[in-house]
């Protein structure tokens, strides 16, 4: 209390005196300094280093001086008062909070404020948001431990019944469910669940509910599987692309510091590509960073091995991504009613004569699916004695047609134009060489092949080792096969067993991680590149009890350059192949400029195959949907064509 006080006395304040302190004494040995402070100079703490301190350090440092209950119960007043609502704050916190927690809130909401919490929740929301928020708000859930197998197996029906089974979601079920039972029990429940309805919760809740019930029920299911993963993913949000949210991100430093905040620290390293402690270096400044940077504790890019806590998730994360049976969902559908003449005609008439009606032929493209525009091609060609790919080349120009002659071509014409682009002229784009060959399946890759042979008179094979080199020329040229060979089996055997491969491949990566570069490298594509997907989870899953090591971070940590992108996508695509897709379509528009080479390919190539999944997975991870990215980053018909693929709004 000396210390403070000596601190703020005089002109100016040592701001690094008040944020050592601070930050090196538990919230009890706070509240004990607050009460010397006032007994030993008559003064309110809080009060004076309001005074003393401005913005975001101020905001942080008196947060800190609150107990968690106090602090929580401010949050919420803070969610709720004036005009709006800060939804997302009422979810984090209520979704995330136990029993104890929760009373302890409520009564410091009433004593702070002389109000009722749960009547100013019930005021500023509504529907089911607010009935779950009120559920969550009693602090009634099951914390016994006791598990019922009976009861489980009957909570995953009703549940199934409740959405996926019907027309309609019988939204009182998960709200009962999910707001009351133990934590132990609904885990066991989501488990069963995924094998009644062959889709994880999360898809579930995704596809049948929206706005901000299904944040928050999306919310409390991550907080049931992993409150520090959950804590990972918004302290990333918080921080990710232009502008941070520093409410959020104070809620949460000071919330979880004294409780898991070595966790999430491990969680945040395990799902992004940097530690949390790098991640606020780079995104705050001053006495606010170094601050947050002291409550965070330490930077783990160095470290090797997981928490205990970290290398359960991971486990757990391989093996949900193993059972996970997802339902591959386009956004583009065949046209009922479809007759190729008459949009062939249709065609005709919009390039004919002055000037191109560019809606009328946008109108067509965008709205049939391949084998329909195949059709058109073929009329066009029979009835007209054209081609109807000049007839567009010669009629549109620069992004838009880029984007509907991607959209004519086959999918094989396409990957074979999209791996030729990639590596013609100076310079060769290596992330859309891998984006292509680790995402497509034997058939494909044997299609685009023929496909390549066919337009450029050469192999894709010859054309790839003439443009790239070493170890990532020969992950290439494995992948670009599609023969039952070592080294050239097709990483895309996607169908088939691997009953028949060696037996605990996940022994042989651990050993490699300790022996040199070369060796490493090829023990990886000998395992990465000739392994179907089922096998390749069920194998970097046990890899995490073997070596207590994420395969990613093995990756990140001991590879460079080409060669850690083809495995890092390879693992990635293995994991959760939409997830990957909406990353690089992020990547594509983020920032100044857009990659539009890499826009068109993903859009027309997953359009037809699982374009709703990529869009889902993009508003998960990004806080906002693809069409809000697509409407801000493009412009004119080509905005209006990449929006019709994209298929809605979310």
């Amino acid at each position: 209390a000396e210390a403070l006080y000596n601190a703020m006395k005089g002109i100016g304040s040592d701001k690094e005196t008040i944020l050592d302190l601070i930050t090196s004494r538990s919230n009890a040995q706070r509240q004990e300094i607050i009460s010397a402070y006032k007994c030993s100079f008559g003064q309110d703490l809080i009060e004076d280093l309001k005074y003393e301190l401005t913005g975001k350090f101020e905001r942080l440092i008196v947060s800190l001086m609150r107990t968690p209950a106090y602090h929580d119960a401010k949050e919420i007043h803070d969610a709720v008062k004036g005009l709006g609502t800060n939804e997302r704050c009422l979810i984090e916190v209520l979704a995330s909070r136990n029993n104890k927690q929760v009373h302890e809130m409520v009564a410091a909401y009433k004593d702070a404020y002389d109000r009722d919490i749960e009547e100013d929740i019930t005021a500023d929301t509504s529907g089911h948001f607010k009935k779950m928020l009120i559920v969550l708000l009693q602090g009634t859930r099951d914390e016994s431990g006791v598990v019922d197998a009976d009861l489980v197996q009957q909570d995953a029906q009703d549940l199934y019944a409740a959405g996926e089974e019907q027309w309609g979601t019988d939204e009182a079920k998960f709200i009962m469910t999910l707001g009351n039972r133990s934590v132990t029990h609904l885990r066991m429940v989501f488990d069963e669940y995924e094998k009644i309805a062959e889709v994880s919760i999360e898809d579930s809740i995704k596809s049948e509910l929206s706005g901000d019930f299904e944040r928050l029920m999306l919310a409390v299911v991550q907080c049931i599987r992993s409150v520090p993963m959950f804590f990972a993913k918004r302290l990333y949000k918080s921080m990710k692309g232009l502008g941070t949210a520093d409410n959020t991100l104070i809620r949460i430093m000071i919330s979880r510091s004294e409780i898991d905040m070595l966790d999430i620290r491990e969680c945040f390293r395990l799902q992004y590509e940097k530690s949390l402690y790098n991640m606020i270096k780079d995104d705050t400044s001053g006495d606010y960073k170094r601050t947050l940077l002291h409550l965070c504790g330490g930077d783990d890019d160095l470290a090797g091995e997981f928490f205990p806590e970290a290398a359960q998730i991971a486990y757990k994360m391989w093996e949900l991504s193993a059972m996970t049976k997802v339902q591959l969902r386009p956004t583009v559908h065949p046209a009922s009613g479809f007759d190729s003449a008459a949009d062939a005609q249709a065609l005709r008439k919009a390039m004919k004569g002055f000037g191109t009606d560019e809606d009328a032929i946008i109108e067509i493209v965008a709205n049939r699916s391949n084998a329909q525009r195949q059709e058109i091609r073929q009329a066009f060609k029979s009835q007209l004695g054209r081609d109807l790919m000049k007839d567009l080349k010669s009629e549109l120009s620069r992004n838009l047609e880029r984007l509907i002659i991607g959209l004519m071509l086959t999918p094989a014409e396409f990957d074979a134009k999209m791996m030729r682009k990639a590596m013609e002229g100076a310079g060769t784009d290596e992330h859309a060489l891998i984006e292509i060959l680790v995402s497509r399946s034997n058939e494909q890759i044997q299609a685009m092949n023929a496909a390549y042979r066919d337009a450029y008179k050469k192999t894709l094979e010859d054309a790839v080792q003439s443009e790239t080199s070493g170890h990532f020329c020969r992950i290439l040229v494995s992948l670009v096969q599609v023969t039952a060979t070592r080294f050239s089996l097709s990483f895309c055997v996607r169908e088939q067993s691997d009953e028949t491969f060696v037996p605990e491949p996940q022994q042989e990566l651990a050993d490699a991680c300790n022996a040199d570069s070369d060796d490493m490298e090829m023990k990886f594509m000998s395992i990465l590149c000739t392994r179907s997907f089922p096998h390749l989870r069920k194998v970097f899953q046990e890899f995490v009890k073997c070596s207590n090591k994420d395969i990613e971070q093995i990756i990140k940590k001991h590879m460079s350059g080409d060669v850690k992108n083809a495995f890092y996508a390879i693992v990635r695509s293995v994991k959760n192949q939409p997830s990957y897709f909406a990353d690089r379509l992020y990547k594509a528009m983020k920032g100044l400029g857009t990659d539009d080479r890499a826009l068109i390919r993903i859009m027309v190539s997953r359009s037809e195959v699982d374009l709703f999944n990529i869009r889902k997975e993009f508003k998960e991870t990004h806080d906002a949907s693809l069409h809000e990215f697509i409407q801000s980053d493009t412009s004119g018909d080509y905005r209006k064509t990449l929006l019709i693929l994209c298929g809605g709004e979310d």
